[in-house]
């Protein structure tokens, strides 16, 4: 079903800096998170697929409770959602997520890496309406129809599924995700997800060659520097 998913993975690439980038911006997502729906993962599911994301990403214990705890006391900064699109090298599309409690600061940041890159930042909605909100749960196996059978059992709206050299992947409404999960973990017992993400997956993808290759990782590496910036979504693609 659908198209070849190594292609996708690398279409919808999140690009992720150094460890303390890394540390700084699960901190800052659990602790809003937290803050926002309880500290409780059992009861805030969100949080509970935030710290199990966290984990796999080998972020130290010491950095969730730290962020839990000052969730739970109430204090602390006040960060809000930003969403930036627009068009980066090579005319690919491109939606950066950031938490800021400084819009003005985090703007000023964002479109200065689009502006030094030749890219141009549009305006809301720009290029969202064309990636797909998606939960994506990637696992070893082979039996694609038992898979399916047991998602449709259990009334979870799949979007597609891929079978690609021993590795199911299973694409869902981002709302599904964790419907889809306790699926399929109760019906094939403890499955080791090799991914587990709620992303943005592109419809169509743009080709970048040339000059533009180097221009794009610039364009990359900067907004990775900018430290509101949690995630970089995008559709382009490199010729092997």
């Amino acid at each position: 079903m659908g198209r070849s998913f190594e292609n996708r993975k690398a279409s919808m690439a999140k690009t992720q800096g150094a460890k303390t980038k890394l540390y700084s911006k699960y901190g800052k997502e659990i602790y809003v998170c937290g803050k926002n729906g309880g500290t409780d993962p059992d009861a805030n599911l969100a949080l509970r697929r935030l710290i199990d994301k966290a984990k796999k990403d080998q972020v130290p214990a010491h950095v969730i409770e730290k962020a839990l705890d000052k969730a739970k006391g109430g204090a602390g900064e006040d960060f809000v959602s930003a969403r930036y699109e627009g068009f980066g090298p090579g005319g690919c599309m491109v939606i950066v997520d950031c938490l800021t409690d400084n819009g003005n600061r985090t703007i000023k940041d964002v479109r200065n890496c689009f502006t030094k890159t030749d890219s141009k930042i549009g305006a809301p909605g720009a290029v969202a309406h064309l990636f797909d909100h998606q939960a994506i749960l990637s696992f070893k196996g082979e039996d694609e129809e038992a898979v399916l059978e047991a998602l449709m059992m259990a009334d979870v709206d799949v979007t597609d599924i891929e079978c690609e050299e021993g590795m199911i992947t299973v694409f869902a409404p981002h709302t599904e995700f964790f419907k889809a999960k306790t699926a399929l973990t109760e019906a094939f017992g403890d499955i080791e997800f090799e991914m587990e993400e709620i992303t943005f997956v592109p419809q169509t993808t743009t080709l970048i060659e040339g000059d533009d290759v180097a221009v794009f990782d610039k364009f990359i590496n900067m907004l990775n520097d900018c430290d509101d910036v949690q995630e970089i979504y995008h559709n382009a693609e490199f010729s092997e």
